[in-house]
C-alpha cells in the first residue's frame, strides 16, 4: 500500500488545522490517521510554516477579499459541536442485543462498536481499532457479523451535527425548472443549492450543465452573495468535483483542489450512498424544487436565476426553520 497522501487530503488537513479543529476531529472528517496528521504538522513546523495557534472563525472574509485576507468576525473557535440526538439511544441498542442466544466475542466491546458506528466507521475500521486500542483477539468476520446484526435489529443510532457559524456549507445539485432557449425550445437545467449549516441560509443558482467550470462559477457566486467563504464545503460525490467516489479515498478534481487552496477552504466529499451525511442540503434541494420551481417554465436561464434570488429573499429567508426553530434570515444576519 502506498504511503503517499493525496494532495487534496494534505490541503484539507492544513485548512482544518488552521480552523482550530482537533487532530481527532480532522481524522474523522478527512479519513486520515492521527499519526499522519501529526507527521504533517511536524513537517510544516520544521519548514517554519506551522499553522497559527488561533485561527479566524465564522465566514472567512468577504468573498471578494478572500484571496489574501480573512475576517476577524467573532464566533466560537472550536470544531463543530454535536447537537440533538435522533434515533434510539446507545442504552436502547444495548438492551436490544443482550438477549441473544449465544454471545459474540464482540459483546464485551458493544458500546465501543456502537460509538464507532455513530461516527460512521466501517466494520474493517472498527475491527482495526478494537485490536489496537482494546486488545481484541477475535476475527474481523466476527466484527462484521456483529455490525450487520446491529444494523438488522434497528436503524443505526445517529446524531444530527450542528456546526459553529461559518464553519460549514453543504452543497448539492438537483433538477431545475425547464427554460426556453433562443429558438423557443425547452431546455433542462440543474439547480445548485448551497446551504450554510448553522443558520440554513442558502444560495440557489441554475446552470445548464454539471461541469466543473459551472460548479466553480456557482460556488464563487455563492461566496459573493453570502459575503464570505465557509471553512469547509461538504459535497456529494458530484462528477463536477469528485473524479472517483470511494469510501476511503475519494479522488478530487485538480481544479477543485486549486480552488479550495485559493479560497482557503477545505472540501469534504461524503461517503457514497450515505445521504444522511449531508441532510441539510438534501432537504434544501427538495425545498427549492417543490416551493420555488415546481410547475414553472422560465423564458431564459437568467430569468430563472433572477426569480431564485427573489425567492430566497422573500420566502426562504423569512421562514422559521423546522429544525433550528429560528428565523433563517435573522439568524444569518445576527450571528453568521
Amino acid at each position: 500500500m502506498s504511503n503517499h497522501l493525496a494532495m487534496d487530503k494534505v490541503q484539507a488537513v492544513q485548512q482544518l488545522v488552521q480552523a482550530g479543529w482537533s487532530q481527532r476531529k480532522i481524522s474523522e472528517a478527512v479519513g486520515v490517521d492521527r499519526k499522519t496528521i501529526r507527521r504533517l504538522l511536524q513537517q510544516a513546523a520544521s519548514k517554519g510554516t506551522s499553522a497559527p495557534s488561533e485561527a479566524p472563525t465564522g465566514l472567512i472574509a468577504d468573498a471578494e477579499a478572500s484571496k489574501g485576507t480573512t475576517s476577524s468576525s467573532q464566533a466560537p473557535t472550536g470544531p463543530p459541536a454535536v447537537a440533538q440526538d435522533a434515533g434510539p439511544t446507545c442504552e436502547q441498542v444495548v438492551a436490544s442485543t443482550v438477549a441473544q442466544p449465544s454471545r459474540s466475542t464482540c459483546h464485551a466491546f458493544h458500546e465501543s462498536i456502537v460509538a464507532a458506528l455513530q461516527q460512521r466507521l466501517t466494520a474493517k475500521r472498527i475491527y482495526q481499532d478494537l485490536v489496537v486500542d482494546h486488545g481484541f483477539t477475535g476475527s474481523y468476520w466476527a466484527v462484521n457479523r456483529y455490525v450487520k446484526c446491529l444494523e438488522k435489529k434497528d436503524d443505526l443510532p445517529f446524531r444530527r451535527l450542528e456546526t459553529a457559524p461559518g464553519y460549514e456549507a453543504q452543497i448539492d445539485f438537483g433538477k431545475g425548472a425547464p427554460y426556453l432557449d433562443s429558438s423557443g425550445k425547452k431546455r433542462r437545467c440543474h439547480v445548485l443549492r448551497f446551504v450554510l449549516s448553522f443558520s440554513r441560509k442558502a444560495y440557489s443558482e441554475v446552470v445548464p450543465r454539471q461541469t466543473t467550470d459551472c460548479f466553480l462559477n456557482a460556488l464563487e457566486n455563492a461566496f459573493v452573495a453570502l459575503g464570505g467563504v465557509p471553512r469547509t464545503l461538504v459535497v456529494d460525490n458530484l462528477k463536477a468535483a469528485v473524479l472517483k467516489a470511494d469510501w476511503f479515498d475519494p479522488e478530487l478534481n485538480p481544479k477543485i483542489i486549486d480552488f479550495c487552496r485559493h479560497y482557503n477552504t477545505a472540501i469534504l466529499p461524503t461517503k457514497p450512498r450515505m445521504p444522511r451525511h449531508k441532510g441539510k442540503v438534501e432537504r434544501g434541494v427538495g425545498y427549492v424544487q417543490d416551493n420555488a420551481l415546481k410547475g414553472r417554465v422560465f423564458d431564459s436561464l437568467s430569468k430563472q436565476n433572477e426569480y431564485l434570488v427573489h425567492w430566497e429573499r422573500t420566502v426562504a429567508d423569512t421562514r422559521i426553520h423546522g429544525t433550528t426553530k429560528q428565523h433563517v434570515g435573522k439568524l444569518y444576519q445576527e450571528v453568521e
